[in-house]
């Protein structure tokens, strides 16, 4: 098992010399062997959106933050608004939150470098095991097990894992241990989701092309795509409740900034009710912030969060000059304004569907 696994590694290595993909955050292969050190900054930040999102949704979120934010000390000087309106529509909002935190701390703690180890990195805000893992050996070189979902994939499929995910995490991580050669870990550590992302697929996964199919259990004996075992999923509650499109004369839209703890903390969002996801909020126009004026019934938006799935109820009106007057915390933005700001993916939503000749 040992010189498979020591095989497993090298073959996977030899595999991305040539295959790897090219991704904005990262420093090729060859660049590497040639000395170009991969930047720590580029790194993190590509992690953490990588995070829950698409590499096809984050480059584009990718770029806009490192031409804005070059530097985790431009990043560390930005408002947490500002950090927000950019995150807009890659969801998991705490991770911007946290990213900010984790910039400033980096600074005031670490001078601006990121840490070189793996605990250290584990103890900056929003970082975890797997993230501090990621940024130890793709940034640093440091011999750490790298395993995201293409890793499992990957390496359940090899073993033919029967244990179940969660549970099988940690045996998981040790057949990733136990592969992980002594020279270029990081580069091992991104053939491997490359290769999950690529060829290991889901469905369907293009088991000829593979560089380590000879040593794939799965393959074998077994349909690859039943590994990894996954309990069955339980079905999301479907919460309801309604949201309110306030449009004034000259086409704004009344926004307001939600509160600074829970579920899109902080973000900007139409009036709604109170929904959460344990409980229903009205549906009806109780919760309107103008009670008297003309209400418009638009249709439903549905969205899903992690837990939860949300149907909201629109309403429209169109508010006279006068019969409103915003709160603290609530403004008006105008459409040219709208795109730029920190609005969740469920509001764009909930305002397309009010007003559908806004484009996001």
């Amino acid at each position: 098992m040992s010189a498979n696994l020591g095989d497993i590694g090298n073959n996977l290595l030899d595999w991305y010399d040539g295959a790897a993909r090219r991704l904005p955050w990262r420093v090729a292969p060859n660049d590497r062997r040639n000395g170009t050190a991969p930047d720590p900054y580029r790194v993190w930040l590509s992690e953490i959106m990588l995070q829950q999102t698409t590499v096809a949704t984050v480059k584009s979120y990718f770029e806009k933050f490192t031409d804005r934010w070059p530097t985790v000390h431009d990043l560390a000087a930005a408002s947490e608004d500002d950090v927000l309106k950019a995150w807009a529509g890659l969801g998991y909002y705490s991770r911007a939150r946290n990213l900010k935190k984790c910039a400033d701390m980096v600074v005031r703690d670490h001078g601006g470098q990121f840490p070189a180890d793996v605990a250290a990195l584990r103890a900056l805000p929003g970082i975890g095991d797997y993230t501090s893992a990621a940024i130890a050996a793709i940034a640093f070189d440091i011999p750490a097990s790298v395993v995201d979902g293409n890793v499992e994939r990957v390496f359940s499929r090899l073993h033919a894992v029967e244990t179940p995910l969660p549970r099988a995490k940690e045996e998981i991580k040790s057949l990733v241990a136990a592969a992980l050669p002594e020279a270029r870990p990081g580069d091992f550590a991104q053939a491997c989701m490359d290769l999950g992302a690529t060829i290991c697929t889901p469905k369907r996964p293009s088991c000829l092309h593979c560089p380590v199919r000879s040593f794939c259990a799965a393959q074998k004996d077994h349909d690859p795509q039943t590994f990894p075992v996954k309990p069955a999923k339980k079905e999301k509650p479907v919460r309801l409740g309604a949201a309110y499109v306030v449009v004034s004369e000259a086409g704004a839209v009344l926004l307001e900034k939600r509160g600074s703890t829970g579920l899109l903390a902080n973000m900007a969002q139409v009036p709604t009710t109170d929904w959460n996801a344990r409980k229903d909020g009205a549906t009806d126009l109780s919760g309107a912030p103008a009670t008297k004026a003309q209400w418009q019934a638009c249709g439903e938006i549905n969205h899903v969060f992690t837990h939860f799935a949300l149907r909201l109820t629109v309403w429209k009106t169109m508010a006279a000059t006068g019969c409103i007057e915003p709160r603290t915390s609530q403004w008006w933005s105008g459409e040219d304004q709208l795109r730029d700001e920190a609005l969740p993916t469920v509001m764009k939503k909930v305002i397309a569907c009010a007003l559908p000749a806004i484009r996001f």
